[in-house]
């Protein structure tokens, strides 16, 4: 059996699905010049491949069949599994109808297809449900799949093969460097861990598809290890929305890492009070380079009324200066628009984005995605039909205390401030005299001051009209 993998590629704004908010995706646009440079570095850059996609490839070769990847281009083929999103389903679902013009079948995998059926039901001969792996060995073994399929979750997930990135792209293989970024202008391979998260954020969208399960030490440094032998130096993007979760078992991977003498990068995702600077230590010794984690709210009490546990902020600031000390670029996430905020709240938190001196921030807007406790709690509040602008940086809901116009000029302003400013130049290059970066946050206070002009202005032309 000709079996087609389809990751398809937007042509609209910067698209990016898989894993992303749980698997429903995000789009952002250039709906101001920051965030169209944004937009443009992102894609400059390969985009990591679907770790999905990776394992559905080992699937079908493990059982002898032939497997044909696309970002687009039609392919024949006697089956195509889909990469299901929220952002892009009109996309993905016109393809299908072309698919199955030409006589191929087509299902869909994914989040977006297992929550939201009914977007995809009329353009699939199957849906399948859940973790797609079980129902797709399954369709591969012989069974005819029709509607939608339950695929239930593996609890071990050392069963499972290792994804092959051969089968997806190639190109993946050939890392190219860039002093202007960590990971490789060539991409990376994503690595999930473990799948599921342990936290509770009734926001969150990672764990409503299956529960949270771990892989062993050895699974992973085994494919770790087969990464390694196939290609020099391979830059790792571990997927996990909680990959410290277990000092312990973190601690036990870093040793099984320098035992077996890997030589690879990662990058990985995580709260920063499950971090410590033993453990910090140990993971920048076997090639940690970044780190993402999410401040969300400046506010315990938003957090908290969200299903969020709150991190002190010393302990923020502490985590950052070291990982500023070690070289590891970090990046904050904040949410915006949760039912508490103001203005006055936002616009604190922006300024804690700024403080707290992280490399890089990603704000977007708070967004209720369906099967999230979230949605159940503000169905009522959503205004939005279009599912595509479920994109996280979009208002999509009535906000009590913020108008929609409100909330997207402060997204705008977020960016605008935290990157428009010497001072992030500097850091982001790596100064570290203190008199220049003394002149430098001196020159900050001319760029906000001109920015609150601007601001003003703004909202000054908005309000007559």
């Amino acid at each position: 059996m000709r079996v087609v993998l389809a990751d398809l590629k937007s042509a609209d704004g910067f698209v990016s699905k898989d894993t992303v908010a749980g698997g429903y995706g995000s789009r952002l646009r250039p709906v101001s010049r920051v965030a169209d440079v944004i937009c443009r570095v992102k894609k400059r850059l390969i985009s990591p491949p679907s770790v999905q996609m990776g394992y559905l490839a080992a699937i079908a070769a493990d059982r002898g069949h032939e497997v044909q990847f696309t970002t687009g281009p039609f392919v024949d083929g006697d089956v195509a599994l889909v990469l299901s999103s929220l952002v892009d389903y009109r996309n993905e679902t016109a393809w299908a109808d072309a698919m199955r013009a030409r006589g191929v079948r087509v299902g869909f995998v994914g989040l977006a297809a297992s929550k939201m059926p009914d977007l995809f039901r009329e353009h699939a001969d199957f849906l399948i449900a859940g973790e797609a792996e079980a129902a797709t060995m399954r369709l591969l073994d012989g069974e005819p799949l029709s509607g939608v399929v339950d695929s239930p979750a593996f609890d071990d997930l050392d069963v499972l093969p290792f994804p092959r990135w051969d089968l997806i792209r190639e190109e993946y293989s050939r890392v190219r460097t860039s002093p202007m970024t960590v990971r490789p202008l060539g991409g990376g391979f994503p690595v999930l861990a473990s799948r599921g998260c342990p936290e509770f954020c009734t926001y969150c969208p990672h764990r409503i598809l299956a529960g949270h399960r771990m892989r062993s030490v050895e699974n992973i440094a085994d494919e770790l290890e087969e990464l390694c032998a196939r290609y020099a130096r391979p830059y790792v993007i571990f997927r996990d929305p909680l990959f410290t979760e277990d000092r312990d078992r973190c601690l036990a991977l870093c040793d099984e890492i320098a035992a077996r003498g890997l030589r690879l990068r990662f990058e990985c995702e995580t709260r920063l009070d499950r971090l410590d600077p033993t453990l910090l230590y140990a993971m920048a010794r076997v090639g940690l380079k970044a780190m993402s984690f999410g401040v969300e709210s400046v506010s315990p009490d938003t957090l908290k009324k969200a299903g969020r546990r709150p991190i002190p902020q010393a302990q923020q600031r502490e985590i950052i200066s070291l990982c500023r000390e070690l070289g590891i670029l970090t990046a904050g996430f904040y949410v915006l628009g949760f039912l508490q905020d103001t203005w006055e709240s936002i616009a604190t938190t922006i300024d804690y984005s700024i403080q707290l001196g992280s490399t890089i921030a990603q704000f977007k807007i708070l967004t209720p995605y369906p099967g999230t406790p979230l949605w159940k709690q503000m169905a009522h509040l959503v205004y939005e039909k279009d599912w595509q602008k479920f994109d996280g940086f979009t208002p999509t809901f009535t906000h009590p205390n913020l108008t929609s116009n409100d909330l997207s000029f402060l997204l705008r302003a977020a960016m605008a401030r935290f990157y428009v400013r010497p001072s992030w130049v500097a850091s982001y290059l790596g100064v570290d005299s203190a008199v220049v970066t003394r002149v430098f946050h001196r020159l900050d206070q001319r760029v906000f001051a001109s920015q609150a002009r601007s601001e003003i202005a703004t909202i000054s032309r908005a309000v007559s009209c």
